[in-house]
């Protein structure tokens, strides 16, 4: 079912080719650090899905006039962006029946946590715009017979085996891995600055924590403090990831 993160994306693509000069095409990207002088706007929402919808753009888009001569661009973009994240909710209302408003809408920056990038892409010129979703469905009442699901019992970690603990101190090196592609050797010496490898993983999907040759977590890519983290949502059972070290050794 389509989320206001879904309704968001298709809008935005709408109007920026609309209102924006040159009609700039929007495409999904993998994130990175904005430059100094990046500015944001976040959107507080209501209703059948709830939560905060920051959106973070290159300062540099302030140098083009893409919303006219003579406009102010910083405020220009808080308009854009106010009437996007509105149009958004009302795509939500017709494709899927949730309701959900507006409620606040300010200016945003210094957001450490990304939830997907974008590129604005105009002519030669491309701008990165990365957007935060921390939007939820509000938490379900509870049922009239006060029924209540059994809480998790807490899982005790498996005990080490004799003489592991020696081996927790050691340093191994870990990698992302974003996706691969098999090439012929002659297009791999064709390639160029400039030339764009199409791995076979979509943006969206979670990405490998590599130790050694062996998966050993996967998740979400995001930003803290400027550098590239990895938040994690599934991990190798631990025996899986002891595997890893035995090339290592």
């Amino acid at each position: 079912m389509k989320t206001y993160m879904d309704c968001w994306v298709h809008v935005a693509a709408d109007l920026f080719k609309q209102a924006l000069a040159g009609e700039p095409e929007l495409a999904e990207s993998l994130p990175k650090p904005l430059a100094p002088g990046s500015f944001g706007y976040a959107a507080s929402l209501a209703g059948d899905e709830t939560g905060r919808f920051a959106v973070m753009l290159d300062g540099s888009i302030l140098d083009s006039p893409l919303l006219g001569e003579g406009v102010d661009q910083k405020a220009g973009w808080g308009e854009l962006l106010r009437e996007t994240a509105d149009a958004a909710a009302g795509e939500l209302l017709a494709g899927t029946g949730k309701k959900c408003r507006v409620e606040r809408f300010e200016d945003s920056s210094g957001e450490s946590k990304v939830t997907r990038a974008f590129q604005l892409k105009s002519g030669e010129r491309s701008w990165t715009i990365l957007v935060r979703d921390e939007m939820r469905a509000p938490r379900q009442a509870p049922s009239s017979d006060g029924g209540k699901a059994p809480a998790a019992a807490p899982v005790s970690p498996a005990p080490l085996s004799p003489g592991l603990e020696l081996l927790l101190d050691v340093e191994l090196e870990a990698s992302l891995r974003f996706g691969c592609r098999e090439m012929p050797l002659g297009e791999i010496l064709d390639l160029g600055p400039g030339d764009v490898v199409q791995l076979d993983r979509h943006v969206s999907d979670p990405v490998d924590l590599i130790v050694g040759d062996k998966i050993v977590a996967r998740g979400e890519v995001v930003l803290v403090n400027g550098n590239f983290s990895l938040k994690v949502t599934e991990v190798a059972a631990p025996r899986k990831r002891l595997e890893s070290i035995r090339c290592l050794f």
